[in-house]
C-alpha cells in the first residue's frame, strides 16, 4: 500500500495544523500557520517578523515562536508556499503556491474500503465537481504530521530529506520526502524504529510525487529501482509511476470549503519477481492549501475512474 501513503504524504505536506486559530497558512494574515495552530504574527510594519520568529520590542513572547519549518524570513516563507499566498485561480499551481516543510500538520478524515465517485459532476464550463464531504463508513479523523528526520535512526541514509510522514492510516511505515527545485520527491520508505525487523528502502532515482508547475495536461514518469531491507529481510524490486494532471474543477471536503483543484492521476506498477501489482491514486491539489484529498484504489484496479477505494483522505476541521 505504498502509493496510498505516498500521496497521503503530499496531503500532509500541504496543510497546517487544525488548531484553534488557524488550519492552514491561508487562514493567517502572515500566511504562516504554526504547528501549534497559531498564526505567525505580523511585525509592526505589516511584514513577517525577523528570522528568530518573534516580533521585535516588548511584543516578543513564547506564543510568537518560530514555526517548526525554520526561520520565518519573508523569502523563506514564500519559498515554502505559505506567506502571502493568495489563490489566483489561473489554473496553474506553482511550487511557491504549495506549502511543503517539516513542522506542518493537518487533520484528515479517513475511510478504508469504501465506495466513491471519481467521475464527479461535469460543470457547464467543462470542469468537474467532486463531493467528498459526506460521511463514509468507518470514518475517523487522523492528524498527519510532517516531521523533521534529524536525529532519527535512518537520518544518515537520507541526508537530503526534508520531512517524513506516515504512508497510510493503516500502516506505521514512513515516507522520506525531499522538497527541492521543482518537485516533491519520495526518497524512500522506513520503519519508525530501528531493530531486527526494521525497514529501510531507497528509491533510485527518487520518485517525483508532484512535478511543478501543475497544469491540466502535464505528465511525468518515474522508474525507480527499490532496494534495502523490508522487515529485516534484504529485498529488491522495481516500480513504474505515471502521473498526469487530468482534470480541473471543484472539490468539497468535510473542511467546509469548496476548493478549486487540479486532479493528479497516478498509476503505479510494482514488479516483485514475476508478480506485478497495479495501484491507482487521485490527488486533489489546491493553491495555497496543497493536496486536500487523496483517493487510492484497491490492488489491480482496471478502471481509471474506479468506484471502490482502499483509502480515502480528505481535509477536515
Amino acid at each position: 500500500m505504498l502509493l496510498v501513503g505516498l500521496m497521503g504524504c503530499v496531503v500532509g505536506g500541504c496543510a497546517a495544523s487544525g488548531g484553534a486559530e488557524c488550519s492552514v497558512g491561508a487562514d493567517c494574515a502572515s500566511g504562516v500557520c504554526q504547528s501549534n495552530g497559531r498564526c505567525l504574527p505580523l511585525a509592526e510594519d505589516g511584514g513577517l517578523p525577523p528570522a528568530d520568529g518573534a516580533p521585535s520590542g516588548d511584543a516578543a513572547s513564547e506564543d510568537a515562536a518560530t514555526p517548526d519549518a525554520g526561520p520565518a524570513s519573508d523569502a523563506g516563507a514564500r519559498d515554502a508556499g505559505g506567506a502571502g499566498c493568495v489563490p489566483n485561480g489561473d489554473g496553474v499551481i506553482r511550487r511557491e503556491e504549495v506549502p511543503l516543510m517539516a513542522g506542518l500538520r493537518a487533520t484528515f478524515r479517513v475511510a478504508t474500503d469504501v465506495t466513491v465517485d471519481m467521475a464527479g459532476e461535469v460543470l457547464p464550463d467543462g470542469r468537474r465537481r467532486w463531493d467528498l464531504s459526506g460521511p463514509l463508513e468507518g470514518d475517523r479523523d487522523v492528524l498527519v504530521d510532517l516531521r523533521d528526520p534529524a536525529g532519527a535512526w535512518y537520518a544518515e541514509d537520507f541526508p537530503e530529506a526534508t520531512y517524513v510522514t506516515e504512508l497510510s492510516a493503516t500502516e506505521e511505515l514512513l515516507g522520506v520526502f525531499q522538497v527541492g527545485g521543482s518537485a516533491l520527491r519520495l526518497l524512500g520508505v522506513v520503519s519508525p524504529d530501528d531493530g531486527f525487523t526494521r525497514t529501510r528502502l531507497e528509491n533510485d532515482p527518487a520518485v517525483d510525487v508532484l512535478a511543478f508547475p501543475l497544469e491540466v495536461g502535464e505528465r511525468w514518469t518515474s522508474e525507480p529501482s527499490v532496494s534495502g531491507l523490508a522487515l529485516g529481510a534484504i529485498t529488491a524490486y522495481s516500480e513504474d509511476y505515471v502521473s498526469e494532471v487530468d482534470a480541473a474543477g471543484e472539490l468539497v471536503t468535510p473542511f467546509g470549503t469548496t476548493f478549486e483543484v487540479l486532479r493528479v492521476r497516478t498509476e503505479l506498477e510494482r514488479t516483485v519477481g514475476l508478480l506485478t501489482t497495479t495501484v491507482r491514486t487521485f490527488a486533489f491539489v489546491s493553491e495555497c492549501f496543497g493536496t486536500v484529498a487523496t483517493v487510492t484504489s484497491e490492488d489491480d484496479e482496471d478502471q481509471v475512474e474506479f468506484s471502490r477505494a482502499a483509502e480515502v483522505r480528505r481535509l477536515a476541521p
